[in-house]
């Protein structure tokens, strides 16, 4: 190649050869190089070559119709597809189930690991990812179809442990795509939604002595790109092909969005409100699950409208939301343009995201589901010979420390009413959701079990946990019956205990007063109270004042737990990490003074920061309240016990 890398599609994909192992970009429409896909397509019909590609992409680079690689779905052209989420791409997964090529199926954010993998030339990618369900070689290996026949995935056991090890393949053919080129083939992405996979790709097709072509929608000067934007550096690139705007458009659903690439912010307010129907409703209840101050990935379907719910409950800024393609913060956006948020805080490569998240990053995520068994295991990845994939579910579920599934107790036409606070069945789903066993394992139950994972499964009608015997019925909505609304139509018998209501307010018009409620909750978890020695402990590590509402909180949640213990008692809090913004320290310190005055014996803070010390003294000494402050627990708590007649003064 010439140091002028700008070629036409056509010159580019010219340079392909039969058996190429060949991936491509692309997350739904966003990164998709969808001209270069079309030159490819356009050769083949043409001339019948290249032929027999083994085609790998991480999320479906497709629409559900016919763009992406959807335009790939050839016989003759595809040989092998390994990918990550085959929904939006049903001409290459018909070709898949109709046994007519090799194929795959393996998490999303493993096949984001493996480009880095073999860019490095290691064996393959260690993981636990993926045991238990269709990727464990023991149930498929993450094959599709007979004809597939090579394993990808087997089982390793260290240090006593149960790992899997998927082997690295090479990459003979990177195609991404980006904003900006320069004659070099230095890649900018400054209009691109996401950064996903193109560097880690295009490394490894580099590092194999293969082939990178980059779609771009222009051209600058060379040494005029700032090197700190540059994505994929020239050196990593082979062809630099300029797309017409039609096939290059931000999302599939949209043509070019600001917010998307982070140009500009938009006001959160102005978020529709959805309307309350069974979706809106187990998304409602989904919210009560939230971790104010948590890291939450929420996935498609019923998951996506807890996004609107938690902005008109005014908790978004209590959140950070995020999705598996390296979105972190912000709002994602659900449809076409999936994949996409705006207002982020942060875009990372899908690769580091998936490092994140397999981590244990995430404290919440709420996913979708479509099959569920006895054994709380989920199916969201195969249907008889509809294959829609994992794409990230795997990686998602699995890691997360707090899972909630979420969807309609039956699927089909289900219609519902709500009526005065209460649910009623107008018209029952044909299908069932609740089965003896899952067609296929996505998510495991049992695995779940064993690492003490929370999971819950939310519908419109009822709610049920993940126990070490199964599946328990935990909640009914009001209105419904027992037998005739859910037993009647699960294909096993849950667990029954102690089943509550729901609570009324998610089938209640307007907003359910959501930012109070989780306000408390997090505030109680973080109370405990010593009846023998008559101290109350409150942990306000990491705890943060942002507004009027956190000061009512602190206020209503002590002032009603003293209310009930009928006592003054003894207070040892810790004030490790705590923020407040400055503008309300005048009004949580004299909250403290009357809480003080009120519900104290006496009181003893610590926290290891000097300059919290100093800062909690000041405050406290200035409204004449008790300023004992210490740098240990055990320090505040000796300073309690030297003071035992103000310890009894205070019970009743």
């Amino acid at each position: 190649m010439n140091r002028n890398k700008i070629v036409s599609a056509d010159e580019a994909i010219a340079l392909i050869r039969d058996g190429d192992s060949v991936s491509c970009s692309g997350f739904v429409g966003i990164g998709t190089p969808e001209e270069l896909i079309v030159a490819l397509e356009r050769r083949f019909l043409a001339t019948q070559g290249p032929c027999e590609l083994t085609l790998v992409f991480a999320a479906a680079p497709g629409d559900g119709k016919t763009r992406g690689v959807n335009r790939l779905a050839h016989e003759g052209l595809v040989g092998r597809a390994v990918g990550g989420h085959w929904a939006l791409v049903p001409k290459l997964a018909k070709l898949a189930t109709d046994n007519l090529i090799e194929a795959y199926n393996l998490p999303l954010g493993t096949i984001s690991h493996l480009y880095r993998d073999a860019a490095a030339h290691r064996a393959g990618t260690l993981s636990k990812v993926g045991l238990g369900t269709f990727v464990d070689p023991r149930q498929g290996g993450g094959r599709i179809n007979q004809r597939t026949r090579e394993e990808l995935v087997r089982v390793m056991e260290i240090d006593g442990e149960e790992w899997l090890f998927y082997k690295a393949f090479p990459i003979n053919v990177a195609l991404i795509r980006g904003t900006t080129a320069d004659p070099l083939g230095n890649i900018t992405m400054e209009h691109e939604a996401l950064l996903l996979d193109a560097q880690a790709a295009a490394m490894a097709a580099r590092n194999a002595n293969g082939l990178v072509i980059a779609q771009v929608e222009r051209i600058a000067a060379a040494g005029t790109l700032d090197p700190r934007s540059v994505v994929v550096p020239g050196v990593l690139v082979d062809c630099v092909v300029v797309a017409s705007p039609a096939l290059h458009q931000q999302t599939y659903g949209t043509a070019y969005n600001a917010a998307f690439s982070g140009e500009m912010r938009v006001p959160a307010n102005r978020i529709a409100v959805a309307v309350l129907d069974e979706r809106k409703l187990i998304a409602r209840r989904c919210a009560f699950e939230l971790p104010l101050g948590g890291v939450i990935n929420l996935g498609i379907g019923v998951p996506e409208v807890l996004g609107a719910v938690a902005a008109e409950e005014r908790v978004l800024d209590h959140l950070t939301l995020t999705a598996e393609p390296g979105v972190i913060g912000g709002m994602p956006s659900g449809g076409l343009d999936f994949g996409a948020a705006i207002n982020t805080q942060a875009l990372l490569h899908q690769n580091q995201q998936f490092d994140f998240y397999d981590g244990g990053g995430l404290d919440l995520a709420c996913l979708g589901m479509a099959q569920v068994d006895r054994t709380g295991s989920v199916n969201v990845s195969r249907f008889g010979s509809r294959l829609a994939g994992a794409g990230g579910f795997i990686n998602i579920s699995q890691n997360a420390r707090r899972v909630v599934f979420a969807g309609t107790f039956t699927a089909g036409g289900l219609e519902v009413a709500i009526e005065d606070g209460r649910l009623r069945i107008v018209n029952e789903g044909a299908a069932s959701k609740f089965v003896a066993a899952v067609e296929q394992i996505t998510f495991s139950g049992p695995q779940a079990v064993s690492k003490h994972q929370s999971v819950h499964y939310v519908t419109e009608r009822c709610v049920f946990r993940l126990q070490p015997g199964g599946l328990e019925l935990t909640e009914v909505a009001p209105g419904i019956d027992i037998d005739r609304d859910i037993l009647a139509h699960m294909g096993f018998q849950p667990l029954i205990e102690q089943v509550e209501r729901m609570d009324g307010r998610l089938y209640g018009a307007g907003p359910m007063g959501l930012s109070a409620a989780l306000l408390d909750r997090q505030l109680t978890e973080r109370i405990s109270y010593d009846s023998e020695r008559n101290i109350l402990f409150v942990n306000f590590q990491g705890y943060s004042i942002q507004d009027m509402d956190d000061v009512d909180c602190v206020r209503r949640v002590l002032a009603a737990l003293h209310r009930k213990a009928g006592c003054k008692m003894a207070l040892v809090a810790n004030y490790d990490g705590f923020q407040i913004d400055e503008s309300l320290s005048d009004s949580y310190f004299a909250m403290v003074e009357e809480l003080h005055a009120q519900y104290y014996s006496t009181a003893a803070r610590y926290t290891t920061s000097a300059f919290m010390r100093l800062k909690l003294g000041a405050s406290l000494s200035s409204r004449r309240g008790a300023a004992h402050l210490f740098e240990t627990q055990s320090e505040a708590i000796e300073f309690l016990l030297r003071r035992p007649h103000v310890l009894a003064a205070g019970m009743p």
